[in-house]
């Protein structure tokens, strides 16, 4: 590979470690070009699948600023999967062709600029499509919006019914003690005459 050829790569695997959300690498030894290019659409519209040498990938990312998490998994014949679209998707595919595949070995990745081991690549490929988990979101939204409304909808009602029982304790309090006020003057006059006729 000429000089500018590999500056050209470097150029490009840098752009694509800086552009993409992640990338999970991978060794791909003993992989026929027909499974690499199942793999490459099984992975289309999350991922692109580059084959590349280890040496120009750490340039490359360590260009991009994250060198330190990945020259550690450049051994071996390395492919690494740019993921331009859902992380989990893009993990998903890779994970399933593996499990057909066993000589795809996915070696681990980067994500936000955040090193994952092979495992973590799994509980990524675990997680439900970007879409269900938003409209789990909004239905949990929607559920509690209408909670709040359901309650801020009752609080009218049940202060009108608050009120008539205060009304109605109130009118059926008010003539039981009317009597009693009655004659509560009665007896201290009652009272009053008994202590004249005794003096």
């Amino acid at each position: 590979m000429a000089n500018a050829e590999k500056t050209a790569t470097i150029e490009d695997l840098a752009g694509k470690f800086r552009d993409s959300s992640g990338a999970v690498l991978t060794e791909y030894r003993g992989l026929t070009v027909a499974q690499l290019r199942e793999l490459r659409g099984n992975l289309r519209g999350n991922a692109t699948f580059t084959v590349t040498k280890n040496t120009l990938a750490k340039v490359a990312a360590t260009q991009a600023g994250l060198g330190d998490q990945v020259d550690s998994m450049l051994s071996g014949p390395s492919a690494i999967a740019f993921v331009d679209g859902d992380v989990a998707q893009a993990a998903k595919g890779l994970l399933d062709f593996a499990k057909a595949n066993p000589l795809l070995v996915i070696k681990g990745g980067v994500l936000d600029g955040k090193s994952l081991t092979a495992a973590e690549i799994g509980k990524l490929a675990d997680l439900e499509p970007r879409e269900v988990l938003l409209a789990k979101l909004a239905g949990a939204m929607k559920a509690s919006m209408a909670g709040a409304a359901a309650t801020f909808n009752a609080l009218p009602t049940q202060m009108a019914l608050l009120a008539d029982a205060l009304r109605a304790k109130l009118e059926a309090g008010a003539p039981a003690e009317a009597p009693a006020a009655a004659e509560a003057p009665a007896a201290a006059e009652a009272a009053a005459d008994t202590t004249e006729t005794q003096d």
